[in-house]
């Protein structure tokens, strides 16, 4: 039986060349193609410095660190994200709250964005990029001027997204934009992240914090260099440093990243039109957005089918249509409730919750393929 996968890494000839590359070198790790690496990101997304790590979660959470969020302030994000999106916060012993979606592009509701707003104001805003699709982000950064608070897109899913006309990740509308190069993601280093930003103070933060808060800088030292072998910690940072071999991973992976994009935007475009009659709500795609398409969710209209959402999911898992939720809202784990979350407080996205999936959607799909995934589906529907 043929399996579909939700999403799927492809790798090349080429990339596993670079990573063997790296392993017959002097250095794998703390050598030159990490700054190499985030030279080159930071050229695509047009910002002025990108800080890579080991994952995007502790390219979050360096982030906060040097917005200086800690104990007392607040972080805010929404519910259908991963709980990466909000733990960064508890990681800096903040407090978390969450804002509902709009129930048509499934990203930040602005107005009650605003609404929540005129009652209090977080220390941080971590608007989401929902499946590569931006956010009204100009309209959050007008906000955030307004009410005087910073701004993280997490943009993990978006890497090529633009949002009028303007690269995802160009920092046009934030302080900060953080990536993932999970397997699943537009691109891989087999785990990683960046964070991007036009702030040199930010930047220079950042690296010190994923670097055990550590610098060999001889502007920034207390003391006169003593010696190639001085350093100084100057802060309580962590080992959050990408190594070489992802590094060269991500340079040979960046170079087929507009190839991905035009492949993945063609197998949405197709999906648009197979689901024209089927009675799912597909994600609104907004004018002013061109989407990477590393997710394709729909919402099951469940009243025009036959059988419940967790049957219907379970047996297209085991017919091999490997479709995933994306995601179950953060507040109602478990955990979340344990510090005050509750089932009603934020409804639309719960209801998004209980009817997305994410159809399989990856380079090596074809249209035939997509047909087939679609056939399974409809034998659901009433």
């Amino acid at each position: 039986m043929k399996a579909y996968p939700y999403n799927k890494q492809k790798i090349y000839k080429e990339d596993v060349n670079a990573v063997k590359n790296v392993l017959n070198s002097k250095y794998i790790t703390q050598g030159p193609l990490v700054k190499k690496f985030e030279e080159k990101i930071s050229k695509y997304v047009n910002s002025k410095y990108a800080c890579s790590t080991n994952s995007a979660t502790s390219s979050l959470h360096v982030a906060c660190l040097a917005l200086k969020l800690k104990p007392g302030d607040e972080l805010w994000t929404v519910p259908n994200s991963f709980v990466a999106s909000s733990n960064c916060g508890l990681y800096c012993g903040a407090k978390i709250d969450f804002v509902d979606i709009d129930k048509n592009h499934f990203n930040i509701d602005i107005e009650k964005l605003e609404k929540k707003l005129k009652k209090k104001t977080p220390k941080i805003l971590v608007s989401v990029h929902l499946g590569g699709q931006p956010p009204e982000q100009e309209k959050i950064w007008h906000l955030a001027k307004k009410y005087k608070f910073y701004v993280i897109e997490d943009a993990s899913h978006s890497l090529g997204s633009l949002r009028k006309n303007e690269r995802v990740g160009s920092c046009k509308w934030s302080n900060i934009t953080i990536f993932s190069f999970h397997p699943v993601k537009m691109i891989t280093t087999g785990e990683g992240g960046v964070a991007t930003t036009n702030d040199k103070k930010l930047y220079d933060k950042m690296q010190m914090f994923k670097n055990h808060g550590i610098t060999r800088d001889q502007a920034k030292l207390n003391k006169k260099k003593l010696g190639h072998w001085y350093y100084e910690q100057q802060c309580l940072g962590f080992n959050y440093r990408m190594n070489d071999i992802s590094a060269a991973l991500g340079i040979s992976q960046l170079k087929k990243l507009n190839f991905f994009l035009k492949k993945r935007q063609a197998l949405a475009k197709n999906y648009n039109k197979l689901l024209k009659d089927f009675p799912v709500k597909r994600q609104k795609i907004l004018d002013s957005n061109s989407s990477s398409y590393h997710l394709y969710v729909v919402l099951l209209d469940l009243k025009k089918f036959k059988y419940k959402y967790n049957y219907i999911f379970n047996k297209l898992r085991a017919r091999g249509v490997l479709i995933n939720l994306h995601y179950k809202p953060i507040h109602l784990n478990p955990f979340y409730k344990k510090i005050g979350f509750k089932n009603g407080d934020f409804p639309i996205a719960e209801d998004y919750g209980k009817r997305a999936i994410s159809l399989p959607l990856y380079i090596d799909l074809t249209f035939k393929d997509q047909k087939i995934i679609l056939k399974h589906l409809k034998k659901f529907l009433k």
